[in-house]
């Protein structure tokens, strides 16, 4: 499957079966800001569930910090208590894991959650640390100097954008 022909918005009809599976009576969900923030906004109101989401950013904890610094992309919001909570991180491309990892260590600052799970919309391989996802809507390859990024309208509807870096 190439990445232009991806569908997002059924890409997200699979992820909403797939995490929908994974709900239960203590699950949150945390999106990574800012395409898997706007992931679990929709999840959240999809599936029905009380309360809001949150909202997750590696920054503070990335392993690239000094080159990155913060990014404007918003910060952690975690509008529930985490200690012994079902979490699922969502986020749209999962690559070399690096995010994820830093993640996982400002989760653990709010606290201890009874177990982590990951859902994201495209896996695209490339992983540089052993993290998979629970569940990945699509899984495709792409190369090392293509990026591919979850875009949302106005109407709140989902595409992929597709850059080629120089």
């Amino acid at each position: 499957m190439s990445a232009l022909a991806l569908n997002a918005e059924a890409l997200y009809s699979e992820l909403l079966r797939g995490v929908q599976q994974m709900v239960g009576p203590q699950t949150r969900l945390v999106g990574i800001t800012s395409g898997g923030a706007w992931l679990a906004e929709r999840l959240q109101k999809d599936l029905g569930l009380p309360g809001s989401h949150g909202t997750i950013t590696s920054a503070m904890h990335r392993d690239d910090f000094a080159q990155r610094g913060l990014s404007s992309g918003g910060q952690t919001s975690l509008p529930f208590e985490i200690k012994d909570a079902d979490v699922v991180v969502l986020d749209d491309v999962l690559y070399t894991g690096r995010t994820i990892r830093a993640v996982i260590n400002e989760l653990f600052d709010y606290g201890r959650p009874a177990s982590v799970k990951l859902a994201v919309l495209v896996d695209r391989g490339g992983r540089q640390l052993p993290i998979q996802a629970d569940f990945a809507a699509a899984r495709v390859v792409l190369l090392a100097t293509q990026s591919l990024a979850l875009a949302r309208d106005a109407a709140g509807l989902f595409s992929f954008d597709v850059e080629n870096k120089a």
